[in-house]
């Protein structure tokens, strides 16, 4: 079987330098799959919290934009809870089929899918909450604070890292 070598550039080799295809494939599996597990417990925190508002005395108060976030908030829910769930059916539906490489491939991309629903969810709820509480105004300032934030961290910050860092000579003193 041959063996793979991935040298960082500038540093020792990783603990998992001679990993097989197979050998990471399966490991990219776990991780993805163990990812998804966290992730897929706060979908359903959130989806439990859009359920039981819908039986409060509250709720029949809502005015029309309300009733509508609440809606587009939960339906958003569920789909990012059946997209972030897709991996483990694919996994679940191609086991032992010689396909793992490819389940991961396209297991990541289901999850960076789910991650911007889930995101898109969690801010339906930031809008739906703060409207209710202190007006759509401030409402709408607050969701486009939060919505910055998630697309920073979630989306911009993992691409940037992608890249090489640049490296800088350093004189010595």
């Amino acid at each position: 079987m041959r063996r793979m070598a991935h040298i960082s550039p500038g540093g020792p080799p990783s603990p998992l330098s001679w990993e097989t295809p197979a050998e990471r494939a399966d490991r990219n599996l776990l991780e993805l799959l163990q990812e998804l597990r966290v992730v897929q417990t706060g979908v359903q925190i959130v989806f439990a919290f859009l359920l039981g508002v819908a039986f409060t005395d509250r709720f029949l108060r809502l005015d029309t934009f309300e009733r509508g976030t609440y809606v587009v908030t939960l339906l958003l829910t569920v789909v990012s809870s059946a997209v972030l769930a897709t991996p483990v059916a694919l996994h679940r539906g191609l086991f032992h089929r010689g396909a793992k490489i490819r389940i991961v491939a396209v297991s990541a991309r289901f999850a960076e899918v789910g991650l911007v629903f889930l995101a898109l969810a969690l801010n339906g709820v930031v809008l739906l909450l703060m409207d209710v509480v202190l007006g759509l105004t401030a409402a709408v300032t607050v969701t486009a604070v939060t919505l910055i934030l998630f697309a920073g961290l979630w989306f911009v910050l993992p691409r940037a890292l992608r890249r090489p860092a640049l490296e800088v000579p350093v004189e010595p003193r």
